[in-house]
């Protein structure tokens, strides 16, 4: 079954990356036309490199709007049934988005995220997708997603609406959209059926230089109590059912399959989380 799909990332300097992401949707054999990228006011080669590819949209912002404005531009740009919204600093997996699609259509889910590995690609990406998912397929994350990846369907925006279009928050965004869809019943999950790899917040690292702020250094300070609406006691009992939570799932991720749908490649090891 064809699906309606659309892709959609922000991007800011970091053109390697982006070629990266590129390339691997291109080997894939992910169309190209289904691809809208926004550029956030990139200095670097990123715009030139644009102009070259066959994308179903390119859209060029003045300056940086950060991550909420860019996704509502790529989203809307489409309008299609199911859009996903991702890092430009991603590698992905054979037949990844219409697997990602599929799952969620066959578990009665809205809002889908995959497995993935951060960290350096220094494996054999391709096989170790294939194998995971074999292995893996049948495992759920429910009730999350990850903002690295998600793909999303247009009754979800029409029920909570869009990110938070607020250039200032410069990356709280998702943070804001996924607490609202936390508070309805929308089916969500992630997924053990399709894999990518993440580099690791290429954007942000590049934000973060521009502004002259250290690797280490939150990109802005932000009060999340007060975005979230949440008192004292309430965002501290959030944070650790979630923590919690995590735990949980890689315990029982481990026992039963020997690995977890979240993994850091350190040193050459998969360190499963």
């Amino acid at each position: 079954m064809a699906h309606d799909y659309a892709i959609t990332f922000a991007c800011y300097n970091s053109v390697e990356f982006t070629k990266a992401c590129i390339e691997s949707l291109i080997k894939v054999g992910t169309p190209l036309d289904r691809l809208a990228i926004v550029d956030n006011g990139s200095t670097d080669e990123t715009r030139d490199y644009l102009l070259g590819l066959p994308l179903g949209g390119r859209i060029y912002n003045s300056s940086n709007q950060a991550c909420g404005v860019a996704w509502n531009q790529g989203i809307l740009h489409f309008q299609a049934e199911w859009t996903v919204v991702m890092n430009n600093d991603l590698i992905v997996s054979k037949n990844w988005i219409e697997n990602l699609i599929q799952t969620a259509v066959d578990n009665d889910l809205r809002v889908i995220s995959p497995a993935r590995i951060d960290g350096e690609l220094d494996y054999d990406f391709d096989a170790f997708a294939v194998e995971s998912a074999r292995k893996m397929n049948q495992v759920f994350r429910q009730k999350t997603q990850n903002a690295v990846c998600v793909c999303i369907h247009r009754s979800v925006f029409h029920e909570i609406g869009y990110f938070r279009a607020n250039p200032k928050l410069l990356g709280f965004e998702d943070t804001i959209f996924f607490h609202d869809l936390a508070k309805t019943t929308i089916g969500r999950a992630i997924t053990g059926n399709v894999w990518l790899h993440h580099f690791g917040s290429v954007t942000q690292k590049e934000m973060k230089k521009k502004l002259g702020k250290s690797a280490k250094d939150d990109l802005m300070k932000v009060n999340d109590r007060q975005l979230l609406q949440q008192g004292w006691v309430e965002r501290k009992l959030a944070k650790w059912k979630s923590k919690n939570q995590a735990i949980a799932w890689r315990i029982e991720e481990l026992a039963s399959k020997g690995m977890t749908l979240h993994g850091e490649r350190i040193d050459h090891e998969f360190i499963w989380l």
